[in-house]
């Protein structure tokens, strides 16, 4: 329990049901559906469209989704769904080197694949759900068109585009006014995005993925020189997959399978499984030092590995065995830094969101939307509204390498939702937003609840540290304290204080017995667990 003498917020409780979300408007939305009788899928996907209107630079109908959702609570039942989009039909190596293109930039047409969280979202509602795609939506639609008051986060998130949002006059013409980013308490309005949401929630994905719709957001990328085909959209599909786990102290922890990066946030916990955690403060240096040498470790597995595995031999079982756990944990001295650091090629970790649903059936949700730096491509379909992701600058342009782009590939991912369960049950769905922390976000939340006792808000609170992938350098948040960084330089480590705050996460957790919910909500946003 949090010492109530300091700033702070106290974890919520209740027992019908539950929902945690980066945005309070949002997990209002969410709330309402789970009283008008939807479930918790059917409040995480309203709740994310909420999001996609209110947190445009975050998330977006644009961008991308992934999905754990277990009825009931039921590990055997999970659906596990990946949403991620595919490169065009056109999209090869050979094309991009032809034109002298080695690597994907953000603000490009190149960058796009075909999105696919609509697709996620129709799928998942159709199959799992219990009020129409229609009423879930209305909330988002609504906001699109009536307004929306531009909160503290957002606004701090907005400013930092600036430039890119210059360079698209699409995307200038809605979030700049007089060639600024709107300031917080702005009342902002998207009506061409409530228009697409609308079409959406009456027609379905055909709405999205054919039709007008499409036809702006393929025409708009051509414009541009991309690729894409209005037959690329009319084929796009995520699917179900089997999830992937491991054992952590009694804990089984789920996670979609890559494309997703979901295998290295397994990997890291069997790293950090082997340390002594008695009598060790998870804030000290020696705790730190531990877990930046292990993430520098696994993060160099996932550039090398992590790639579609319809098109890519991705070793998974030997990623998280024991015996490769074991190997990379006696590779770190506890008594310095390394100093041959694994060199590979990584971007910046920016927006996304998550969203986890606890309903009073126990209907678990753990959902996770992205387009994935703030406002993705800062590229806008002009009719539509649809700001587009930038997903495909995870690939690389190298035949050579597994994440290479090609034809109807999904390009590796970084945004994975996630599953804690004891006896076959969940009993915490979760998720850690920040791009390419995420992975060492999973690590970080659950051992500090796992390993050092802290409450699901107390384990969202503490200062973040974070090994930058391609970088000898490691950020820190100003919050951690000054002896710890001193003590972590002194090891050798290049410490540098992080450029925004690192990540954000939201967590519900189930106690069975009690038939209580427990709610955590990341300070780093402007979000907040509400439950009735």
């Amino acid at each position: 329990m949090r010492d109530l003498e300091f700033p702070g917020r106290s974890p919520v409780l209740a027992t019908n049901g539950m929902a945690a979300t980066s945005h309070p408007l949002a997990t209002e939305a969410a709330i309402a559906i789970l009283k008008r009788g939807g479930n918790a899928l059917d409040a995480a996907i309203g709740a994310c469209a909420v999001q996609c209107v209110v947190e445009p630079h975050s998330t977006g109908i644009g961008g991308d989704c992934f999905c754990l959702y277990a009825p009931g609570g039921d590990i055997s039942a999970m659906a596990s769904f990946n949403g991620s989009g595919k490169a065009p039909a056109a999209a090869t190596a050979d094309w991009y080197l032809s034109q002298g293109i080695h690597s994907i930039e953000r603000q490009s047409p190149h960058s796009v694949t075909v999105p696919g969280a609509v697709d996620a979202w129709c799928r998942l509602n159709a199959e799992h759900g219990c009020l129409s795609l229609e009423e879930i939506l209305q909330p988002a639609i609504d906001f699109a068109s009536e307004g929306y008051p531009i909160s503290p986060r957002v606004s701090y998130d907005h400013a930092k585009q600036l430039a890119l949002l210059q360079n698209d006059a699409n995307a200038g013409e809605v979030f700049l006014r007089n060639g600024k980013t709107l300031a917080v308490g702005q009342l902002h309005h998207q009506p061409r995005l409530s228009a697409t949401l609308k079409k959406i929630g009456a027609n379905g994905r055909d709405a999205f993925y054919t039709g007008e719709i499409a036809e702006d957001i393929v025409g708009y990328l051509q414009s541009l020189g991309g690729l894409h085909t209005m037959e690329d959209f009319e084929n796009a599909s995520g699917e179900y997959v089997a999830p992937i786990s491991t054992d952590y102290k009694g804990h089984h922890v789920y996670q979609i399978p890559p494309n997703g990066q979901g295998v290295i946030a397994l990997q890291l916990l069997n790293i950090v499984n082997g340390f002594d955690v008695t009598n060790v403060d998870p804030m000290s240096a020696e705790r730190m030092h531990l877990e930046i040498e292990a993430g520098r470790l696994a993060y160099n597995d996932r550039n090398l590995y992590v790639a579609d595995m319809e098109h890519s031999n991705v070793p998974v079982d030997w990623l998280l065995s024991a015996e490769h756990a074991s190997e990379l944990r006696n590779s770190i001295r506890p008594d310095a830094a390394m100093q041959q650091l694994p060199k590979f090629s990584a971007k910046p970790h920016q927006s996304t969101v998550t969203i986890s649903v606890v309903d009073r059936d126990r209907n678990c949700c753990s959902f996770i939307n992205s387009i994935f730096h703030s406002f993705g491509s800062v590229q806008m379909a002009p009719k539509s509204g649809v700001m587009l992701h930038n997903r495909g600058e995870s690939f690389v342009v190298d035949p050579s390498h597994p994440n290479c782009i090609a034809p109807g590939k999904r390009p590796m991912h970084t945004i994975i939702p996630g599953m804690l369960a004891n006896n076959g049950r969940v009993v915490m769905p979760y998720g850690v937003m920040g791009g390419h922390y995420q992975s060492y976000g999973h690590m970080q939340f659950l051992t500090r609840m796992i390993d050092f006792g802290k409450d699901i808000q107390e384990a969202q609170d503490m200062p973040r540290i974070f090994p930058e992938p391609g970088e000898d350098t490691v950020e820190y948040e100003s919050s951690m304290p000054d002896a710890t960084v001193a003590a972590l330089k002194a090891l050798g480590h290049k410490m540098v204080p992080a450029a925004a705050p690192i990540g954000g996460s939201q967590a519900v957790s189930i106690d069975w017995q009690e038939g209580v919910l427990t709610g955590g909500s990341d300070p780093r946003k402007d979000g907040c667990a509400i439950g009735y």
